[in-house]
Protein backbone atom coordinates (compact mmCIF):
# COMPACT_ATOMS: atom_id res chain seq x y z
CA UNK A 1 0.00 0.00 0.00
CA UNK A 2 3.08 2.34 1.03
CA UNK A 3 4.40 1.68 -2.47
CA UNK A 4 1.25 2.59 -4.29
CA UNK A 5 1.33 6.18 -2.41
CA UNK A 6 4.73 6.08 -3.54
CA UNK A 7 3.79 5.87 -7.14
CA UNK A 8 0.90 7.98 -6.88
CA UNK A 9 3.28 10.86 -5.50
CA UNK A 10 5.72 10.47 -8.22
CA UNK A 11 3.07 10.50 -10.79
CA UNK A 12 1.55 13.38 -9.55
CA UNK A 13 4.97 15.19 -9.40
CA UNK A 14 5.78 14.38 -12.81
CA UNK A 15 2.45 15.89 -13.58
CA UNK A 16 2.96 18.97 -12.24
CA UNK A 17 6.32 19.26 -13.09
CA UNK A 18 5.36 18.73 -17.14
CA UNK A 19 3.06 21.02 -16.96
CA UNK A 20 5.16 23.84 -15.53
CA UNK A 21 7.21 23.37 -18.43
CA UNK A 22 4.78 24.96 -21.05
CA UNK A 23 5.71 23.16 -24.35
CA UNK A 24 8.47 22.06 -26.14
CA UNK A 25 9.43 23.45 -29.77
CA UNK A 26 8.88 20.91 -31.74
CA UNK A 27 5.05 20.60 -30.30
CA UNK A 28 4.84 24.25 -31.65
CA UNK A 29 6.82 23.79 -34.49
CA UNK A 30 4.51 20.45 -35.50
CA UNK A 31 1.04 22.77 -34.11
CA UNK A 32 2.05 25.73 -36.77
CA UNK A 33 2.88 23.71 -39.20
CA UNK A 34 -0.73 22.07 -39.09
CA UNK A 35 -2.16 24.95 -38.89
CA UNK A 36 -0.30 26.39 -42.29
CA UNK A 37 -1.86 23.26 -44.32
CA UNK A 38 -5.40 24.30 -43.12
CA UNK A 39 -4.68 27.62 -44.21
CA UNK A 40 -3.34 26.76 -47.36
CA UNK A 41 -6.13 24.45 -47.43
CA UNK A 42 -8.45 26.94 -47.34
CA UNK A 43 -7.23 30.02 -49.61
CA UNK A 44 -7.03 27.44 -51.82
CA UNK A 45 -10.74 26.93 -51.71
CA UNK A 46 -12.08 30.15 -51.26
CA UNK A 47 -10.13 31.59 -54.61
CA UNK A 48 -11.65 28.84 -56.00
CA UNK A 49 -15.95 29.96 -54.35
CA UNK A 50 -14.63 33.58 -55.47
CA UNK A 51 -14.00 32.32 -59.56
CA UNK A 52 -17.57 29.81 -58.91
CA UNK A 53 -19.45 33.33 -57.84
CA UNK A 54 -18.08 35.21 -61.01
CA UNK A 55 -19.01 32.42 -63.51
CA UNK A 56 -22.88 32.60 -61.93
CA UNK A 57 -22.92 36.06 -62.23
CA UNK A 58 -21.54 36.26 -65.85
CA UNK A 59 -23.71 33.62 -66.78
CA UNK A 60 -27.21 35.07 -65.07
CA UNK A 61 -25.93 38.80 -66.54
CA UNK A 62 -25.31 37.40 -70.30
CA UNK A 63 -29.48 35.34 -69.50
CA UNK A 64 -30.28 38.65 -68.81
CA UNK A 65 -29.19 40.45 -71.04
CA UNK A 66 -30.25 38.29 -73.84
CA UNK A 67 -33.75 37.82 -72.94
CA UNK A 68 -33.87 41.36 -73.26
CA UNK A 69 -32.56 41.32 -76.54
CA UNK A 70 -34.91 39.52 -77.43
CA UNK A 71 -38.06 40.82 -75.78
CA UNK A 72 -37.01 43.85 -77.60
CA UNK A 73 -36.87 42.49 -80.72
CA UNK A 74 -40.21 41.12 -80.52
CA UNK A 75 -41.84 44.14 -79.11
CA UNK A 76 -40.18 46.94 -81.54
CA UNK A 77 -40.23 44.59 -84.44
CA UNK A 78 -36.40 45.64 -85.05
CA UNK A 79 -33.27 44.64 -83.66
CA UNK A 80 -31.63 47.33 -80.65
CA UNK A 81 -28.50 49.03 -82.41
CA UNK A 82 -26.57 48.76 -78.83
CA UNK A 83 -27.22 47.61 -75.40
CA UNK A 84 -27.94 51.64 -74.80
CA UNK A 85 -30.67 50.76 -76.69
CA UNK A 86 -32.34 48.45 -74.30
CA UNK A 87 -31.66 50.71 -71.15
CA UNK A 88 -33.41 53.40 -72.89
CA UNK A 89 -36.34 51.86 -73.80
CA UNK A 90 -36.11 50.24 -70.23
CA UNK A 91 -35.69 46.28 -71.05
CA UNK A 92 -32.66 46.50 -68.45
CA UNK A 93 -32.50 49.47 -65.60
CA UNK A 94 -28.45 49.58 -66.17
CA UNK A 95 -26.08 47.50 -68.26
CA UNK A 96 -24.37 45.17 -65.52
CA UNK A 97 -20.56 45.33 -65.34
CA UNK A 98 -18.92 42.08 -66.76
CA UNK A 99 -18.16 40.36 -63.20
CA UNK A 100 -14.37 38.86 -65.20
CA UNK A 101 -13.16 42.15 -66.57
CA UNK A 102 -14.76 44.32 -64.27
CA UNK A 103 -15.47 46.47 -67.07
CA UNK A 104 -18.70 47.19 -69.10
CA UNK A 105 -16.56 45.91 -72.02
CA UNK A 106 -19.81 43.78 -73.72
CA UNK A 107 -18.85 41.98 -76.75
CA UNK A 108 -21.96 42.14 -78.96
CA UNK A 109 -23.04 40.21 -81.94
CA UNK A 110 -24.89 41.28 -84.90
CA UNK A 111 -27.15 38.71 -86.77
CA UNK A 112 -28.81 39.14 -90.48
CA UNK A 113 -31.78 36.67 -88.91
CA UNK A 114 -34.92 37.73 -88.66
CA UNK A 115 -37.09 36.39 -85.37
CA UNK A 116 -40.42 37.15 -86.75
CA UNK A 117 -41.91 38.26 -90.37
CA UNK A 118 -42.89 41.47 -88.77
CA UNK A 119 -39.34 42.27 -87.71
CA UNK A 120 -38.28 45.36 -89.96
CA UNK A 121 -34.19 45.41 -89.56
CA UNK A 122 -31.28 43.55 -88.26
CA UNK A 123 -29.11 44.15 -85.02
CA UNK A 124 -27.87 42.72 -82.16
CA UNK A 125 -28.50 39.30 -81.37
CA UNK A 126 -26.34 38.12 -78.22
CA UNK A 127 -23.64 39.88 -76.08
CA UNK A 128 -20.79 37.72 -74.77
CA UNK A 129 -18.23 38.82 -72.14
CA UNK A 130 -14.98 40.56 -73.19
CA UNK A 131 -12.90 38.63 -71.41
CA UNK A 132 -10.08 36.53 -72.73
CA UNK A 133 -9.65 34.67 -69.88
CA UNK A 134 -10.75 30.48 -69.51
CA UNK A 135 -12.90 28.88 -67.23
CA UNK A 136 -11.09 26.77 -64.75
CA UNK A 137 -14.45 24.13 -64.74
CA UNK A 138 -15.81 24.30 -68.16
CA UNK A 139 -12.54 24.74 -70.04
CA UNK A 140 -14.09 27.10 -72.21
CA UNK A 141 -13.49 31.05 -73.04
CA UNK A 142 -15.64 33.65 -71.22
CA UNK A 143 -15.56 35.20 -74.46
CA UNK A 144 -17.82 31.78 -75.84
CA UNK A 145 -20.06 31.78 -73.06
Amino acid sequence: MRKDRQTKRAKAAWVSRATERGFTLLELMIVVTILMILLAIGAGRYQMAIVRAQEAALSQDLAEMNKAIYNYTLDKEAAPSSLDDLVSSQYLGRIPEDPITKTNDWVTENCDELLSADQTSTGICSVHSGSDKVSPFTNTPYSSW
